[in-house]
């Protein structure tokens, strides 16, 4: 007793209560939670994964999740875990030696490219370089940093290599580059590809309907950008009856993102809605609350209308920083990623560092050439758009950047009074 009563002493004093403060979150994700969101999570009662209530927003997430993606998808459901866990679980079909076109033109596409070469990898390539296998299944057409993937590009390689799969990011948040999804899909229908698609940046931002894209297999997302959910919450993902029919003829390694499997805890059983979950994971009844009323949140802002917000939001903010001297390469709607004005070329991480410290949750580009992320997600209203440009002005300020901010500030204020007015 005397001995345990020490080391709680000892911890108190080399470990204080870990205390994280808000900040803005003003980076390309995640987003900040939803106030309701959170009150959700936390107002949840303690239950087992089982419990009714738990398997009731099970089964209205999945039907929410269907509205939001735009299908008929039966299997349209959420994998427990961030983006990576919803991508895992759709590259599950792949399997070693089969043929792969993976298009790739910044950060996350990257990372893409380098799981499913993992999951089309020998044993032989796994051993020649474990960490970075380069299987000759895998063909990677590279796309420069700043450039989108056009479907020009996807048309010629597919033609050329006739792989089994092809994998596209619809939105390259490393960059800030939107990808041709029509080229895309029509490609992949064309020459018989199935195409898998990381939607982790679009879903609930763009206004698109997967349904529309016929050559396109297999999406997943996540939940903490367009969803804005807790980070580790449930990545949506949706397969068409093509992808699950190659899945069962060839089964795949994997028990836990088993896509079969994992939609049979959801009420998805031999492609129909069941009113019986079968167990697959512990769910927790914390998160299935979260994700339940964000997807009610989005839902009731309507796809259209949030995807005409972040058009504006993103204009009015890339307005500004180009009158603040900075080059806007981007393209996306709930992102600007940015090159300082020529003079300050070489200094983004130290005004980065200098944000961050201050609260104020800007990103570099993760890979080069280094540019700046500022990002909009869940920040849809006039405050918080006019506090990102002030702080953002400000920081520019700090690092003797000559602007006139007052000239700024004015002309953000016309465009908004603009919008309140219409």
């Amino acid at each position: 007793m005397q001995g345990n009563l020490l080391l709680k002493i000892q911890v108190d004093a080399m470990f204080d209560t870990l205390e994280i403060p808000n900040t803005l979150a003003a980076g390309p994700g995640p987003g900040n939670t939803d106030p309701q969101v959170l009150a959700s999570f936390t107002r949840c009662g303690v239950a087992d994964h089982m419990q009714a209530d738990v398997l009731r927003g099970m089964r209205e997430a999945k039907f929410m999740l269907r509205e939001l993606f735009g299908t008929q998808n039966t299997y349209t459901f959420g994998v427990g875990g961030t983006g990576w866990s919803g991508i895992d679980c759709m590259m599950s079909a792949v399997l070693p030696g089969d043929k792969v076109v993976a298009f790739v033109n910044g950060t996350f596409s990257g990372i893409d490219d380098l799981a499913i070469r993992m999951r089309a990898s020998s044993r032989a390539d796994l051993a020649a370089s474990p960490d970075n296998p380069k299987p000759a299944n895998v063909i990677t057409i590279n796309v420069a940093h700043g450039e989108s993937v056009t479907g020009a590009v996807i048309e010629a390689a597919l033609a050329e290599h006739q792989p089994k799969w092809a994998i596209m990011t619809h939105w390259e948040t490393g960059s800030g580059r939107i990808n041709d999804i029509e080229g895309f899909s029509r490609a992949c229908e064309q020459h018989g590809v199935m195409g898998l698609v990381d939607a982790v940046s679009s879903l609930g931002v763009a206004d698109f309907a997967i349904d529309d894209y016929p050559g396109v297999a297999a999406w997943a997302s996540c939940p903490q950008k367009g969803v804005l959910c807790l980070p580790l919450t449930y990545a949506p993902v949706s397969f068409t009856a093509q992808y699950i029919a190659s899945l069962k003829a060839s089964g795949c390694y994997s028990y836990v993102h088993h896509p079969i499997l994992e939609a049979r805890h959801w009420g998805i059983i031999d492609g129909q809605d069941s009113d019986t979950a079968v167990y697959h994971r512990t769910h927790s009844g914390y998160a299935i609350a979260a994700f339940h009323e964000a997807l009610r949140i989005l839902l009731n802002y309507g796809r259209a209308q949030k995807a005409a917000d972040y058009c504006f939001y993103e204009y009015v903010l890339r307005e500004a920083v180009e009158t603040m001297g900075c080059k806007v390469t981007s393209n996306m709607s709930s992102l600007v990623v940015l090159n300082l004005p020529a003079d300050f070329a070489g200094r983004e991480q130290e005004l980065v560092k200098r944000c961050r410290a201050e609260g104020f949750g800007i990103w570099p580009t993760l890979s080069a050439p280094v540019q700046i992320r500022i990002g909009i997600l869940n920040q849809l209203n006039n405050t918080a758009i006019t506090e990102i440009i002030s702080r953002f002005g400000d920081a520019l300020e700090a690092m003797g950047v000559p602007l006139n901010k007052a000239k700024v500030m004015a002309q953000l204020d016309q465009r908004l009074t603009i919008k309140m007015a219409a």
